[in-house]
């Protein structure tokens, strides 16, 4: 198998709040709808098991109306600390979100490993914008509810 950080795509993004706050984004299907997927998506969640095991399925609607069904399954769970998901239908991939305490806040460690290294590098350029987005729409998401309480 090739080995993973050439079939990843890999990125860091500093969340001034607690990992508990920034988990708590993950755990709830309401903030997860608000905050999933790059700018301009928005999304309908039909099913969320958050548990090991549990399905995940959602449909993405892009900004020109365009919808994007999503299966996935939640393969590890650690509260306040990890979040991975196997996504099984379109682009099969697993998505790993570390939460990492630090001072004034939380490192989130993302790293989204595809089947192959040709398989990551036909999307590398559309998922390196994307997960970005998808990191700062977080973020937001978290300050949004954190700033209000």
């Amino acid at each position: 198998m090739e080995a993973i950080d050439s079939r990843s795509d890999a990125r860091s993004h500093f969340i001034p709040a607690s990992p508990a706050q920034v988990f708590a984004a993950m755990q709830d299907p309401d903030r997860m709808a608000r905050w999933w997927g790059p700018a301009g998506f928005t999304n309908t969640i039909q099913q969320y098991d958050f548990e090991p095991g549990g399905r995940w399925l959602l449909t993405m609607h892009g900004p020109d109306g365009t919808n994007y069904p999503n299966e996935s399954r939640f393969t590890r769970l650690v509260p306040d600390q990890l979040f991975e998901i196997e996504h099984l239908n379109g682009p099969h991939f697993v998505l790993t979100l570390e939460l990492l305490p630090q001072a004034q806040g939380t490192r989130v460690l993302w790293r989204q490993t595809f089947d192959s290294v040709e398989h990551y590098q036909r999307l590398a350029e559309f998922v390196a914008e994307a997960n970005e987005q998808n990191l700062e729409r977080l973020a937001a998401e978290v300050l949004r509810v954190e700033g209000a309480a």
